[in-house]
């Protein structure tokens, strides 16, 4: 027995980090957009106990450090479920890019075995179990376009104010640490969350909420993501922001064509990573 599952890209339109909890983790306030982009991850059940992940082209971690190896061992420790488990994951989304590639993979996974072993959790129980692999795993459970997160990522609250848009994604094709680029972010006080007006109306009224509390962090070490930004507003992006903890910097366009036009001049003679994505 086997399933399929699409597991889509994310951006982060806001990521504030608020503080550092007492167990090592951060509260975070992120309002957070899933995308058309999408790897593809299938699941297959087996009659030994092994549990595997395989992926053409890009070089993931094997073993408990693949985190959808991980995602596997925690359904079935929770469930009780005993069955090997063979994943195979299709990659379209750059590694560590700041897209939430990883995070998305493991919550396919818990939905695939849910499917697969009956178990029938429900989708509040899995958003636990997701939280417990990484702040951006329960917003791929949520089944939700956009939605705030909050917590350390597990309290969800859907936000159905996204106005139309497009949006170009660069990635200038090296990879960033999450773990480097919170040891390096200096917090010295609690901030208030967030607010945001709850319908803009229009995709220029939310451009002017965009921000990321982790860009100074990777930035200030990486110069091409200040070159990206630029490069986009020139060519017309009306708003302009690093997702996650990077490197990717996503653009905001009013119009489809536009940002295929836009993808399509950045990837020349740049040698960046690029995709017109749309939020899904």
């Amino acid at each position: 027995m086997q399933r399929t599952v699409n597991a889509p890209a994310k951006v982060n339109l806001i990521l504030d980090v608020l503080g550092k909890r007492p167990d090592g983790y951060h509260d975070v306030a992120m309002l957070m957009v899933r995308l058309s982009l999408h790897d593809r991850v299938t699941v297959r059940l087996l009659d030994d106990g092994d549990i595997a992940a395989t992926c053409p082209g890009p070089a993931l971690a094997a073993g408990e450090e693949n985190i959808t190896v991980r995602a596997a061992r925690l359904f079935l420790d929770h469930t009780g479920m005993q069955t090997g488990v063979a994943i195979a994951i299709a990659k379209r989304i750059p590694v560590a890019a700041g897209l939430g590639g990883g995070s998305s993979n493991a919550a396919a996974v818990l939905l695939a075995l849910d499917e697969l072993l009956g178990t029938g959790l429900p989708r509040s129980e899995l958003r636990m179990l997701g939280a417990r692999l990484g702040a951006d795993v329960p917003f791929f459970l949520c089944g939700e376009m956009a939605a705030w997160a909050t917590g350390i990522g597990e309290r969800l609250e859907p936000w159905r104010g996204l106005p139309p848009c497009h949006l170009v994604l660069v990635n200038p094709r090296f990879a960033v640490s999450t773990a480097w680029v919170y040891q390096n972010l200096g917090l010295t006080h609690l901030r208030h969350m967030s607010k945001i007006p709850r319908f803009p109306e229009k995709v220029g009224e939310l451009t002017q909420f965009l921000h990321n509390d982790l860009e100074t962090v990777t930035s200030s070490r990486h110069p091409e993501i200040a070159v990206i930004k630029g490069r986009l507003l020139q060519m017309g992006a009306l708003g302009v922001l690093m997702s996650g903890s990077g490197p990717t910097v996503f653009g905001i366009f009013a119009g489809r064509s536009t940002a295929q036009q836009v993808a399509a001049e950045l990837a020349r003679g740049t040698g960046w990573w690029t995709a017109a994505v749309s939020p899904v």
